[in-house]
C-alpha cells in the first residue's frame, strides 16, 4: 500500500497540472452532490393544493410545504399561514408575479429555503418559550406594556427581548421600532392590523420587531405558571402613613393572610411600581409629592410580623413597609428632540469616567428631551441615546456631552454643567471603560501590567486641568459633584434641570429616582481585591485634589467632598 501511495505522489509531482485538474474535478463533483441533496425530498403539491381558494386545508391539518414549522400558534387556514409568513418577512416568497399565492416552494429557492424553514422549526420547537399574540398600538404617554424596557439599535432580536422579559418574570414581551423591547404583565392597548408591525429587527434579518408606535407582542410560555415570580422587588424602607392615603396610594386591598409576596404580586398585577404593606392592608401607587419616600423611619416602627410569613415584617396601619415592584414608572419615559432649535448651547462637561453617561440618562428622563454629544459613540446610540448622531451644534438636544478642556472648545458653549468626581474613582472607571467597555471591566493583566501606571501618569493631571479650565473659561458654570448627585438626586438633578431652562416637575423627578441606574451601571461584582494606587500615585493625585479644592473655594463654591481625601 505504501509503495502504491509513493507512486501516486511521484506521478502528480512530475505533472502538477494533472493534480490541479484532479482537484477541480473533485470539488465540482462534491458541489453537484450537495446541490442535488437540496432538491431531494421536496414534497410534491398538486395543482389544487397550490390554490387556497380552490382547496383550503381542514382545520388542524398540517400544511405540507411547512413541514415541522411551529410558531406557537395553530394554523387555521392558508390565509393565516401567509399572514404569519409575512410577519416573519417571507411574504414575497409566497406570491408570483400575478399576485396569486403559491404553496410550492420548490419554485422559489428549493432546498435552501426548505432547510431554513426546518432550522427555524427545530429552534422554535426546542424553545417553546412564546406565543405570538398580535400587533398592538403603543403610546409614549401610556405604554401598552408597563414593565421594564431596554433598547438596542444594533443587535435587537425577538429571542433576546423574550429572554430578558422572561428572566424578570413578566408575562408579555413586546418589540417596537425594530430595536425597542418592552415587558409587562398585561396588555393595555388595542389590537391593530398585522401590516402595521412592519419593521425588521435590527439584529435579526427576516424577523419583524413591531413598527412606528406599534408593538409585536408575545405571551411568554412558562413551564409552571403557578411558580411564576414577578421579579425581585426592591426594599425601599419604612415610611409614615401619608396624610391623604386614598390620593397617595389609590389601590387598597384587605389581606388577612398578609405576606410580602401577596402584596407585591397584587401591585404588580395592577401595574403599580410601589407596594406598601400596612399590617393586614396592601396599598399600591406611584411615588408622588404626597408620598415621596424621602423621609425613612426607624424600621422598628414597622416591625410587625406578617400573618402569613413568620420572618417578614408587614408594617402597621401607621407605618408602612414599602417595596418597589418590577413595574416600570412610565411617567418619565417619553423622550424627543427639542421642538424648536435651541438658541444656546449648554455643555454637560466632565472628565472621562466622572459619570457623564449616567448624568445624560438622568437628564433625559427628567426633561423628556434627548441629550447630544461632542463626539459620536455608536454603542451609546444603539442603547437609546438618539441624540448621539446629531451634530453637536444642531440645536435639537437639551445639552451636549463633552470631555474637552481647551479654551476655544469651552468658549463655544453658552453655559455648562460641570460634573466632578473623586479622581481615584474616576480614573478607575475610565480605565475600565477603555479596556472593558461602558459597563465592562479591565482585565487583571491590564491593572498589573504597564497600562495602568502609564494611564495614571497621563490622565491624573488632566483631571485637575479639566476642572480648572472650565472654571476659568466657562460661562455660567453650574458645578455638580457626582457624589452629591448620588446621595441627593432629587435636589441636585433639580438644579441641573433649572439651568437647562426646563420647568422642574417634582413627580417626574420622583419617577427618575425610581429608575436612576439605567443601562450603564457596572455591577460592582468584579471589584479589585487590592488597591491599584501606589504611594507615589497617591501623593501626586492628592496635590491635584488640593489644587481643585482651592480653585472651587476661590470662586465661593463648595470645595471637594471629604471622601476625596484618604482616611
Amino acid at each position: 500500500m505504501a509503495k502504491l501511495w509513493f507512486k501516486f505522489q511521484r506521478y502528480f509531482r512530475r505533472k502538477p497540472v494533472r493534480f490541479f485538474t484532479f482537484l477541480v474535478l473533485y470539488l465540482t463533483a462534491g458541489s453537484l452532490v450537495f446541490l442535488h441533496a437540496g432538491f431531494v425530498g421536496q414534497p410534491a403539491v398538486s395543482q389544487n393544493q397550490a390554490s387556497p381558494a380552490a382547496r383550503a386545508p381542514a382545520e388542524g391539518a398540517e400544511l405540507p410545504f411547512l413541514g415541522d414549522w411551529h410558531l406557537g400558534r395553530g394554523f387555521r387556514d392558508a390565509g393565516e399561514t401567509l399572514s404569519l409568513a409575512h410577519r416573519y418577512g417571507h411574504g414575497p416568497w409566497f406570491k408570483g408575479k400575478d399576485g396569486n399565492e403559491r404553496a410550492k416552494l420548490g419554485d422559489y429557492g428549493g432546498g435552501a429555503w426548505s432547510r431554513a424553514l426546518k432550522g427555524r422549526a427545530v429552534r422554535e420547537k426546542e424553545e417553546e418559550r412564546a406565543k405570538y399574540i398580535g400587533c398592538y398600538l403603543d403610546d409614549t404617554q401610556s405604554r401598552a406594556l408597563r414593565g421594564v424596557s431596554f433598547f438596542d439599535y444594533k443587535k435587537m432580536t425577538v429571542f433576546r427581548c423574550q429572554d430578558n422579559c422572561a428572566e424578570r418574570g413578566y408575562l408579555y414581551a413586546g418589540l417596537e421600532f425594530g430595536a425597542e423591547c418592552y415587558c409587562g404583565h398585561k396588555i393595555q392597548a388595542t389590537n391593530v392590523s398585522e401590516a402595521e408591525c412592519d419593521m425588521e429587527c435590527k439584529g435579526e434579518r427576516g424577523s419583524l420587531c413591531g413598527g412606528a408606535n406599534r408593538l409585536s407582542v408575545y405571551r411568554l410560555q412558562l413551564a409552571q405558571e403557578s411558580a411564576r415570580r414577578y421579579g425581585s422587588a426592591v426594599f425601599r424602607g419604612c415610611f409614615r402613613r401619608p396624610h391623604n392615603l386614598s390620593l397617595a396610594l389609590p389601590v387598597t386591598a384587605a389581606m388577612p393572610n398578609m405576606s410580602v409576596d401577596k402584596c407585591v404580586d397584587l401591585c404588580t398585577e395592577k401595574e403599580y411600581p410601589l407596594a406598601a404593606l400596612a399590617g393586614t392592608s396592601c396599598h399600591c401607587g406611584f411615588p408622588t409629592t404626597r408620598f415621596p419616600l424621602h423621609e425613612r423611619e426607624d424600621e422598628q416602627l414597622c416591625a410587625q410580623k406578617c400573618s402569613a410569613e413568620e420572618f417578614e415584617s408587614c408594617g402597621t396601619p401607621s407605618y408602612f413597609i414599602v417595596y418597589q415592584t418590577q413595574v416600570q414608572d412610565n411617567r418619565c419615559m417619553d423622550r424627543r428632540f427639542l421642538p424648536a432649535k435651541s438658541k444656546q448651547l449648554i455643555a454637560l462637561a466632565s472628565f472621562p469616567g466622572a459619570g457623564n453617561t449616567w448624568a445624560r440618562h438622568l437628564i433625559e428622563l427628567a426633561t423628556g428631551f434627548y441629550t447630544g454629544s461632542y463626539y459620536f459613540d455608536g454603542s451609546l446610540y444603539n442603547k437609546g441615546f438618539k441624540g448621539e448622531r446629531d451634530h453637536w451644534r444642531s440645536g435639537r438636544t437639551i445639552c451636549i456631552k463633552t470631555h474637552e478642556s481647551g479654551q476655544k472648545e469651552i468658549e463655544a458653549f453658552d453655559a455648562a454643567i460641570l460634573l466632578i468626581r473623586n479622581p481615584y474613582k474616576a480614573l478607575m472607571a475610565e480605565f475600565n471603560r477603555k479596556y472593558g467597555g461602558h459597563i465592562g471591566f479591565a482585565a487583571h493583566a491590564h491593572w498589573k501590567g504597564k497600562e495602568w501606571p502609564e494611564f495614571v501618569r497621563n490622565y491624573a493631571p488632566w483631571w485637575a486641568t479639566h476642572t480648572l479650565d472650565w472654571l476659568k473659561f466657562g460661562k455660567k458654570v453650574l458645578v455638580v459633584h457626582f457624589e452629591d448627585l448620588k446621595q441627593d438626586l432629587f435636589v441636585q438633578l433639580g438644579r441641573m434641570v433649572r439651568l437647562l431652562g426646563v420647568a422642574v416637575r417634582e413627580d417626574r423627578l420622583l419617577c427618575v429616582e425610581s429608575q436612576k441606574d439605567g443601562n450603564f451601571k457596572r455591577s460592582g461584582l468584579r471589584k479589585l481585591e487590592y488597591d491599584p494606587y501606589t504611594a507615589d500615585m497617591r501623593r501626586t493625585i492628592q496635590a491635584y485634589i488640593k489644587l481643585v479644592d482651592a480653585a472651587l473655594k476661590g470662586r465661593n463654591l463648595t470645595g471637594v467632598p471629604d471622601d476625596y481625601y484618604p482616611r
